[in-house]
């Protein structure tokens, strides 16, 4: 790729729509998997990001994600100090349509771009063997393949497909002689010693192949898509995908649209670290660990305990004579789980679905574009939440028709507006809205903003929320 120029460097498309269940109860429908910090600091959707970062191999990104997401999107990129096009899905319609429309968007930059598709809720833990890989599969893709990373299996699993490479194409790209699905783990194995490789589910293309292949197999969806992308709006900054044309297009993933289907599919073969964090078993596998196997986030003491797995946003979690447990923690719900049964886990979370909902979709701090806030207490007649505001950041311009609220500010310095009355409030200090007032809450600070709320009524739902003005075009 060094021969390259700078108009064709690779334009990396992030794939950012999933709900991660698997990782429940720290991830959720409303905040999945790839915004959360599993391995430290920065989520996989920031580590994906940077990994694809090099100005000298990689172009301004691509990011599909959904429309919940998209401040979450925006924030985690300033936090890393990047940018890139947000795309927005209306609905969910698997990887399929995703990517194609993506690559509309990447031809449109260029006719001749060349796309690398990515999860952004995987791991990567050799990040250099991986961009060396972008490079040699670069010429495959610019000739007219599409090249998906076959990741060099460390065991017989049976939560991937597979994939059996054929005939040598250019350096270590070969042909794909056939995919198959997961299988159980005899069969694995019997892959392994015949030399086949996991799907990664991550490919290299050139945006006009892919759209080419997807329309011969499924010409209404490639148009329906395309017509997606052309009727987008701008929204914020944010690129919307036209609702009615891409719900037009069939839900299905890039494999069975194309790849399982297309003579021009190839894979190259890659050691990187590579993990899609499908289960807890897989956290544990990333994990540092003590020297009995024990990994934990957060803090947790162990006794006669071995190859456990603890995360903890809150509170101390103590194991004590027990073998292979995942337990998790969060503000509002407790998993202990097998570490050997991850399908456990998804048939659990399918009856949490039907017994308390919530608990799978919504954590207890809800994230808005301009901040969160997170609900301390609850009652028959009151609620108490902590808010924070980024800097800058103001709430709607909004009344409610069934509670008052008394704002105490603990950090920074608060704008409110209470009907006619503005008034900066400062630290320790509080102020009363009263029902039906006509109110806003902004941060003209340079630091965060965080305050108690005490809500007082007889309803605390957030449909009593009546916007007037919103900066995020909410009202």
């Amino acid at each position: 790729m060094s021969d390259r120029n700078m108009s064709d460097r690779v334009i990396p498309l992030i794939m950012c729509g999933g709900a991660g269940t698997r990782l429940w109860p720290a991830s959720r429908e409303d905040y999945p998997k790839q915004f959360l910090p599993l391995f430290g600091p920065r989520s996989t959707f920031q580590e994906t990001l940077l990994r694809v970062s090099d100005p000298a191999v990689f172009a301004r990104p691509i990011v599909v994600t959904g429309e919940p997401y998209r401040f979450m999107v925006l924030d985690q990129l300033v936090e890393i100090g990047l940018e890139a096009d947000i795309v927005l899905e209306p609905m969910r319609r698997d990887s399929g349509p995703a990517i194609a429309a993506g690559a509309c968007l990447a031809l449109a930059r260029d006719e001749n771009a060349v796309v690398l598709a990515l999860a952004a809720d995987h791991v990567v833990q050799d990040p250099a063997a991986f961009v060396a890989a972008c490079r040699q599969s670069a010429p495959a893709a610019a000739a007219g393949r599409i090249v998906t990373f076959g990741i060099e299996p460390e065991r017989p699993a049976t939560e991937y497909g597979y994939i059996s490479p054929g005939e040598v194409i250019s350096g270590p790209v070969r042909s794909i002689a056939k995919f198959v699905e997961k299988p159980e783990a005899a069969t694995a194995a019997s892959y392994i010693d015949a030399g086949y490789v996991w799907n990664s589910g991550n490919f290299m293309f050139r945006a006009a192949v892919l759209l080419n292949e997807y329309g011969a197999f499924d010409a209404a969806s490639r148009s329906a898509i395309a017509d997606a992308v052309a009727m987008a709006k701008r929204d914020l900054g944010f690129v919307k995908l036209d609702e009615a044309a891409f719900g037009a297009a069939k839900a299905i993933s890039i494999d069975y649209a194309v790849m399982e289907k297309t003579a021009r599919a190839a894979v190259l073969p890659l050691v990187c670290g590579w993990s899609d964090v499908g289960s807890w078993r897989a956290v544990w596998d990333l994990s540092n660990k003590d020297s009995h196997g024990n990994a934990a986030q957060g803090t947790a003491v162990f006794e006669d305990a071995r190859n456990c797995n603890v995360s903890s946003s809150r509170a101390l979690v103590a194991l004590e004579g027990v073998d292979d447990l995942v337990v998790v923690a969060t503000q509002d719900a407790v998993l202990v789980s097998r570490q050997k049964d991850a399908g456990g886990l998804k048939r659990l979370v399918a009856k949490l679905k039907a017994v308390a909902p919530e608990v799978t979709e919504r954590h207890t701090r809800v994230h808005r574009p301009w901040g969160s806030y997170q609900s301390v207490d609850n009652g028959d007649r009151h609620q108490v939440k902590r808010i924070v505001v980024k800097p800058g950041g103001r709430l709607s311009l909004q009344r409610h028709h069934h509670r008052s609220e008394h704002w105490i500010v603990v950090r920074g310095t608060a704008q409110v507006t209470v009907n006619d009355l503005i008034k900066t409030v400062h630290e320790n200090e509080s102020i009363y809205i009263p029902i039906g007032a006509v109110h806003r809450l902004e941060n003209p600070g340079k630091i965060l903003l965080e305050l108690i709320e005490v809500q007082t009524g007889s309803y605390f739902g957030e449909d009593d929320i009546v916007r007037i003005e919103d900066d995020y075009q909410r009202a």
